[in-house]
């Protein structure tokens, strides 16, 4: 991760590497300690909303579904990054890290494990849906508990991999200034060539957390759109529009950052850095943001969590239950497929898998 505070390097002890003079961001800095107010919203915003995404998968929903499993463990990604953001906010604020080097390590830890995961796991639950939508029947045996566990430490042990390479080279070090720096400083390291190390890290984040993301969602949610428009649900437009604002929403959040991020990492001149640290400041703010929101979107975006979200306040306040209509909940009757991504009109409870399903087995009857 690039920080607001980065410092050239001397990597005398490194071979092959000549030193370089520090380059200063201190406007761009000024922008990101302002900007990181922010963070201790979105810290609190985030601990608030998927601690309510919690609470109602554990009273309403059953745990051993596969949307749930997912989102479960969204949730612990989300929460291990979000709990990183206070630390990042007091750096780039007093500009210097002010606890001990076990945090230094802790934090950023947290940070890439969270960052990284998060990734994985939106990824993964559009893929499911994919699944659910479009291969309704024939996914179905496929779409079990073991397939959702088994692709959760799939993810975490390729996030934890990943988490190799910054920790490696994240360390405190006091620098020309006398200020304490919590960041990549890679001189301490022997035997390792610290520029492949460092181009091995570009072409990781390039290729395995933006591109293939990227392409897995488009893919995804073109084949779910496809499905939707050939379908006969009377929503379908409605359907197809909330699709293009969740991919929409992805690319404006965590492309940009992802390419400026790249860019400004592989930059050898130090004015077209500080130009380009600007824009670094604001899109990763849009990025941490919707990692912070991502698992309320995706679960409530389904109306059965509205639902449940509905019945939690009238439980809490009643004199609200006149202004606020609840349907029938049913734990025995929730479903197993498409948990928090059903695709319901607003007058009646079809969802595009039992649409398909009814019509399969119309089929069969008729044979």
């Amino acid at each position: 991760m690039e920080k607001t505070t980065t410092p050239e390097y001397d990597y005398e002890s490194s071979p092959g590497i000549e030193p370089k003079p520090p380059c200063r961001h201190d406007s761009s800095n000024l922008l990101g300690a302002q900007l990181s107010v922010l963070y201790y919203f979105m810290f609190a915003f985030s601990l608030l909303g998927n601690g309510l995404v919690l609470i109602i998968i554990y009273r309403f929903e059953r745990l051993t579904t596969v949307t749930n499993i997912l989102l479960l463990n969204l949730v612990a990604s989300s929460f291990i990054f979000m709990s990183s953001l206070p630390f990042v906010a007091i750096y780039m604020q007093m500009s210097e890290w002010i606890f001990s080097s076990a945090m230094c390590k802790i934090v950023f830890s947290a940070y890439y494990m969270g960052f990284y995961s998060s990734v994985f796991f939106l990824t993964l639950l559009t893929f499911d849906r994919h699944l659910a939508v479009v291969y309704s029947l024939t996914a179905a045996p496929v779409r079990n508990r073991s397939y959702a566990v088994i692709s959760c430490a799939v993810v975490w042990l390729v996030s934890g991999l990943a988490c190799i390479r910054p920790m490696l080279i994240i360390n405190k070090f006091k620098y020309f200034d006398s200020k304490i720096y919590c960041e990549e400083y890679p001189s301490a390291l022997t035997n390792i060539d610290v520029r492949k190390l460092r181009n091995a890290g570009f072409f990781i984040q390039l290729f395995v957390f933006l591109i293939l993301p990227l392409a897995v969602i488009i893919y995804c949610y073109v084949r779910i759109t496809i499905t939707v428009i050939s379908s006969k649900i009377a929503t379908k437009f409605k359907t197809v529009r909330l699709i293009f604002i969740i991919v929409l929403l992805f690319f404006i959040c965590w492309t940009p950052f992802n390419i400026i991020e790249l860019l400004h990492g592989e930059l050898r001149s130090c004015e077209a850095k500080q130009k380009l640290s600007y824009a670094l400041q604001v899109t990763r703010n849009m990025a941490y943001f919707y990692f912070c929101i991502s698992p309320m979107f995706y679960t409530f975006v389904g109306r059965k969590f509205q639902n449940y979200f509905r019945h939690l306040v009238v439980t809490r306040f009643p004199s609200l239950k006149k202004y606020i209509s609840v349907a029938e909940i049913s734990r025995n009757n929730t479903s197993t497929k498409v948990t928090g991504t059903e695709l319901s009109d607003g007058k009646g409870s079809w969802s595009l898998l039992r649409h398909q399903t009814d019509n399969m087995r119309n089929q069969h009857g008729n044979v």
